[in-house]
Formats: structure tokens, sequence, C-alpha cells
């Protein structure tokens, strides 16, 4: 490793599929910043290992990517509150013996939703699906938002209850069943699996409304299963590609200081798609 260009990497096992070094690749040239970024395969019982090669070739940080968030949780001398409160880390950053672990998956989701979508969270109705790590990821940075009710339903209703619990300060979030739940709400958020396997969750339609958001956090070239279902049922539905610009750009501004503007690059891996 060169010791002028300072080195990051995304790391998963797949991770050829990831975009995280096209994305980092655009953000760097934008800002001018002197980096290199590469996709790092590790070994399924290797996290800690690759890692630690990683840090004693010089490298800065990593991108996490299934299924190392919890090793990497783990592996962290210091965390963020939301990564403290998601359970699971997506960001490393390296600095003097230090490894912070950071979570930008909420915040992502967030940004993408607020500013880039234009719809503000704050007074809304919230239905968040699914109880896994996606959606640990993405409740504090939507508590934050100051919704006027959150609602978390899972198809197995004790681990949204004990999601629920471990943010039990907060008034406005509850449980909900997929089989009860029965009222519009203002953003339908599908943090579960159901989109890889071109399934929707099973949830009534009438959690569909005329001014309701349906967001995936999945995304395709095509609409999800989950996007046409909220779309036929009178949604306006987003997938989760500025998601996924939006987390890449709070990792970058977590290492390098300097927030990228993330319209023009979003709409380049748009046109890939």
């Amino acid at each position: 490793m060169s010791s002028k260009t300072d080195h990051y990497a995304v790391i998963g096992n797949p991770v050829a599929h990831s975009k995280s070094p096209e994305i980092h690749a655009r953000f760097a040239l934008q800002t001018q910043q002197d980096l290199s970024y590469e996709r790092l395969l590790a070994p399924l019982d290797g996290f800690v290992a690759s890692v630690q090669e990683f840090v004693r070739q010089g490298g800065k940080g990593l991108n996490v990517t299934l299924p190392f968030k919890l090793e990497a949780y783990a592996l962290s001398t210091r965390l963020t509150e939301r990564a403290r409160a998601a359970g699971a880390v997506n960001t490393l950053k390296f600095d003097d013996g230090e490894i912070l672990g950071d979570n930008t998956d909420g915040i992502g989701l967030v940004s993408d939703i607020v500013r880039n979508a234009g719809i503000v969270l704050t007074g809304k109705s919230v239905l968040l699906l699914g109880a896994g790590g996606a959606a640990r990821g993405a409740l504090l940075p939507l508590l934050n938002e100051q919704p006027a009710r959150l609602v978390v339903a899972n198809r197995t209703r004790s681990k949204a209850v004990e999601l629920v619990h471990r943010f039990a300060a907060h008034p406005h979030l509850e449980v909900g069943d997929f089989a009860a739940l029965d009222d519009a709400f203002d953003i339908v958020i599908n943090a579960t699996a159901a989109s890889l396997a071109s399934e929707v969750p099973p949830i009534s339609p009438r959690v569909f409304g005329k001014r309701t958001l349906a967001y995936d956090m999945m995304y395709a070239k095509e609409p999800t299963a989950f996007m046409r279902f909220a779309t036929q049922h009178g949604a306006t539905a987003r997938d989760g590609l500025g998601m996924l610009v939006e987390q890449a750009a709070e990792s970058f501004y977590l290492w390098r200081g300097v927030r990228p503007e993330t319209a023009a690059v979003f709409a380049e891996l748009r046109e890939q798609l």
C-alpha cells in the first residue's frame, strides 16, 4: 500500500456485487480526496484476521457488509450512539490503535427520505416492517426525527417486542402485528428480506393510503414485489438505492471530514441498474 494515498475497502462474503468502490471513487473525485477503495473478500471464519491485516498494511477504514456486521461491532474499541443502538457496525475507522465502530444505515435511510424524497418524518405515522438487523439500524435515526407514531411489526412478534423494549424510553414507539394492521400510515418501510425472494410481507393493503410513501430498503432494476403491491393500493413507492448512496456518504464523512454531494452519484447508479 502507498504511504501517500489513504486506503479503504468494503469487507464481506460475498463482496463482488458491492457498488461501494464505484460510489466512493466518485466521492473521492468530487471532493478531491487522495484515497483508494477496493473490495475485500474475507473468509467466513477469518473476519478479524482480515481486518488486522488490512490495518497492518495501513488501511484507514472499512465498510462492513454481510455477514460480518456483528463481528465488526464486537471488534470495535469505541462505538457511536447509533452503532450501540443498532447492535451492529457497518463502518470502521482506524486511528492510533482505536477502532471506531459506526452504523450509517439508518441515517442513510432517513437522509434519503427527508432530503431526496422531500418527506418530513416529524409528526408522521411510520410503520417499520421487520425486526432484524436492518430494522435495528434504522430505529434510532427514525426516532430522532420525532414521528408522532412508530410501529414495529414482524412476522415473529417476540422479536418486535424485544426490539421495542430496547427503546422503551420513546413514548411513541409500539409493537404491531402483521394481521392486525388495519389503518393507513404516512410512511411504510420494508426492512424485511421478503424482496430478496420477490415476496411481500403478509400485511393488509389498508396500511397504504394515497399519501403513503412505501419505502423498500432493497433495490433492483425493476420495482420490487413490495413496491408493486404498495402502488397497486395507492401509495408512492421508493427503493433503497438512495439509502445505499446516503449511507456511503455518511461513512465518507466519518473518514474524511468532508460531506460529498450525492445526487449525481445516485443518478449514475440508477442509470447503470
